[in-house]
């Protein structure tokens, strides 16, 4: 995994995230895994093992991505969570809004 460029993909039923997820790019970021939302019809796994940030813009982004797919009737689920975004999210008493984030969930180590 390397540092760099934010990427957000659909391969089969997940949106895969990857690279380094700032303040100044995670509004192009959100806009690319909405319009990736909007294009499918059954739920998603976002894989977040490719993440190299642990922001609280990405705890942002990913519950803006929940929301939409609330409301179009898609569940997502997360994969991949590091163990220091997981604990951002429990600081932020998130954990249990993310399916994925609960410390029995998430797995990877970064």
């Amino acid at each position: 995994m390397t540092a760099g460029v934010p990427r957000v993909q659909l391969s089969d039923e997940a949106l895969i995230v990857s690279g380094e997820v700032t303040p100044d790019t995670v509004v192009r970021l959100r806009k690319e895994g909405e319009k990736l939302i909007r294009s499918v019809s059954g739920d998603l796994v976002v894989d977040l093992d490719g993440l190299v940030t642990a922001h609280s813009v990405v705890l942002s982004m990913l519950l803006c991505w929940q929301r939409l797919a609330h409301q179009t009737g898609i569940t997502l689920s997360f994969r991949g969570v590091s163990s220091r975004l997981a604990s951002l999210a429990a600081l932020s008493n998130l954990d249990d809004q993310l399916t994925g984030f609960r410390p029995e969930t998430s797995q990877a180590p970064h």
